[in-house]
């Protein structure tokens, strides 16, 4: 069993371009609309989304465009126990009787 370095003919292929993410197309008439509402982006898609009058497709893409703004991604969450841990026991001990004092200015 192979353990890490160069193998022939592993990887992409020289040359090769990566695939690109496809843009998500929004339809002129959703645009207009949003314009027409006074109302911010995200206020309009969670309006859209929330209408249970309109069409299911329409309300499950305005979900998927609002979410990055309203949902944190997970990778921004706060850490396991022992890095919540640490940070409250910085918080505490920065204003405390205990705080390390601040270097002499000299």
């Amino acid at each position: 069993m192979a353990s890490g370095g160069f193998r022939a003919g592993a990887g992409r292929p020289k040359g090769a371009k990566a695939p690109k993410a496809k843009p998500i197309k929004v339809a002129p008439d959703i645009k207009k609309a949003a314009r027409q509402s006074g109302m911010s982006p995200l206020d309009y898609m969670l309006t859209v989304m929330n209408n249970n009058e309109v069409d299911s497709e329409r309300r499950d893409r305005m979900a998927i465009a609002a979410a990055p703004y309203v949902h944190a991604k997970a990778s921004d969450a706060v850490g396991g126990k022992k890095e919540q841990a640490q940070t409250e026991a910085e918080r505490l001990a920065g204003d405390g009787k205990f705080a390390v004092p601040a270097p002499p200015k000299g």
